[in-house]
Parts: structure tokens; sequence; C-alpha cells
């Protein structure tokens, strides 16, 4: 009785096991079935996973040398380990705080004056009646962001120059004495803030535009016959209706809190402006780039980069208790 016992368990596990086979055969059948249907989509993000992979996760093995003494004859493997070593000597750095505080201004700035203002362009575009003047407009605005810093920074030298800048001119034709704007103190965070602000807020406020489209007209139509003016449907329809955008971008933007902007300040700063206008890159660049302190800068990436990972986590449940949108 107990050898027939046996037999049949084995003949149901060999059932089972044949069910399972044939259920991930059917399974695997239809993942196929699904690319191959799908075939042309799959295609196009060839590029962008192979990207990531080669220049976002691949490197990550190679973080590791922000914990060791890193020679390039011995390679990543074998460099000796020396712990925090790379961090402490960031942290106890004579330039820590002023690196620090200058990049989180930049930031802070940046987002707390750009990002009002992308709104503020995006509502007006949407509110023109006249589709010329839109078009126009858009286009005007968001065409500085193909323009590189280089070519910027000689719009900024003809504008800014204290002997043929326009600005120095019309002070100048005041009874004013020109102001060396990039290379004052005073000045200089100005004019990295209000550059940037020229230079990308058009092209921010096509990420506002899109969503305002999104909206439903009938909102507006309803609001309209109710007796709402412009101004309240604007209030009361767009910006709610943007809303989550605007948290999704502010979000995304804390998590580069210490990316201030690395190619706008290595072009436009000089040393006079170092002490208001160096940031944790561009002394990474100068430090463990152009010194071949490549564990010290890989250090400092790791350090930004859990600042970042942090801000975005507590931001994220801010706005999830606070305003029901998230990122996760």
């Amino acid at each position: 009785m107990s050898q027939y016992a046996e037999s049949l368990r084995a003949a149901r596990a060999t059932a089972r096991a044949e069910t399972l086979a044939q259920q991930s055969r059917r399974a695997l059948r239809r993942l196929v079935v699904a690319i191959w249907k799908h075939r042309w989509y799959y295609l196009l993000l060839i590029a962008p996973i192979t990207y990531y992979l080669i220049f976002r996760y691949i490197p990550i093995w190679n973080a590791q040398i922000a914990f060791k003494e890193f020679y390039a004859l011995k390679g990543v493997w074998d460099s000796p380990w020396v712990g925090f070593k790379h961090f402490e000597t960031f942290f106890n750095s004579f330039y820590f705080s002023e690196l620090l505080v200058n990049t989180v201004i930049f930031s802070i700035a940046k987002l707390v004056l750009g990002l009002p203002l992308a709104v503020i362009l995006a509502i007006a575009i949407h509110e023109s009646r006249f589709l010329l003047f839109r078009s126009l407009v858009q286009t005007i605005t968001y065409l500085p962001h193909f323009l590189s810093w280089v070519i910027m920074y000689g719009l900024l030298l003809g504008l800014l120059s204290p002997s043929s800048g326009l600005i120095n001119e019309m002070i100048k034709s005041f009874g004013g004495d020109p102001i060396p704007f990039l290379t004052s103190t005073d000045w200089f965070r100005q004019v990295v803030v209000l550059s940037d602000i020229w230079k990308e807020t058009g092209w921010s406020a096509i990420l506002y535009l899109a969503a305002l489209l999104g909206i439903n007209p009938e909102l507006y139509e309803a609001a309209a016959v109710d007796g709402a003016s412009r101004w309240r449907r604007i209030w009361h329809i767009s910006i709610p209706g943007i809303v989550p955008v605007i948290i999704l971008v502010t979000m995304l933007r804390l998590g580069n809190i210490l990316d201030a902007g690395f190619h706008q300040i290595w072009v436009l700063y000089s040393v006079p402006v170092y002490s208001v206008g160096d940031i944790i890159d561009t002394w990474v660049y100068r430090s463990g780039i152009l010194d071949f302190q490549f564990s010290l800068a890989t250090a400092v990436g790791l350090f930004k980069g859990v600042i970042g990972l942090i801000l975005i986590l507590v931001a994220n449940e801010i706005a999830k208790r606070w305003a029901q949108q998230s990122l996760f």
C-alpha cells in the first residue's frame, strides 16, 4: 500500500512539473509574441538603454575608488582600500563650507525664481488669443536654451563689459561709474542666476504649457458660462491643473540641488569671484580631475548622490502627505 502511495505521489509531482513546464512555455510564447508585436518600440529603446548601461550603470562598479587610493597602473580592483579618507579630505577642506553655501544658493535661487517665471510664461502663452504672437514669443523665449554657455558668455560680455558693454554704456550715459559685473563679488551671483533664467525659462515653460493644453476645455467653458473672469479661470482651473507637474519638477530639481550648473559657472567665473562663485563641481574639476585625484572626485560625486537621494525621498513623502502627489 505504501508503495502504491509513493507511486501516486511521484505521478502527481510529475504531472505538476509538466503542468508548470507547459505554463512556462505558454508564458514565454506570449512574451515572445508581445515583443515581436511591439518590436519597433523596443528597437527605439535600444539607444537609451545602451546609453544608460554604458554611462550610468557600468560606472557604478568603479565608484568603489571613492574608498580606495586609486592607482591607474593597479586598476580599480587592486588599488588599496583607504576607507573614508577622501570624504574626510573633502569635509575638512578649508573651502567646504564656502563651496556648499555657494552651490545651495545658486540652486535654490534658480529654482525659486526660475520655476514661477516659467509657470507665468506658460500661462501667458496659453491665454494669448493671437496664435502668431504665441508662436513668436514661444520661439524667442526657448531659443536661448539651444545656445552653449560659451556663446551666452559672449552675449553677456557684450552687455556687461565695463569698457564697452551696452548696460555699462547706459550707466555711464547717466553719469554713473561702470560696474565689473563678471568680476565683482557683489554682482556675480545675480549675473549667474539671471543669465540662467534668461537661458532656460522658455524651455522650462514648454512642460507647463503641455500640461495646460491637457486640461479639459469644457472646464473653461463651464466656468465662463458661470460668469468667471479670466483671472478666476486661471486661478481655479489652470494653476490647479498644472500643480502635479510643478510638484514633480520641484522634486526632481531638489534631487539635483547640489548641481548648480558646472558649465555655466566654469565659463563665467574667474579668480576674483571664487569666494562667491566657486561651487562643488568646479572645485572637484580643479582639485580632482586636473590634479588627477580621481578618488577624491568620486567621493564627492557619491556625497552629492546620497544627498540628492535623501532630498528626493523627503520631498516625495511631503508631497504625498500634503498634496497627494508623488513620484512613487
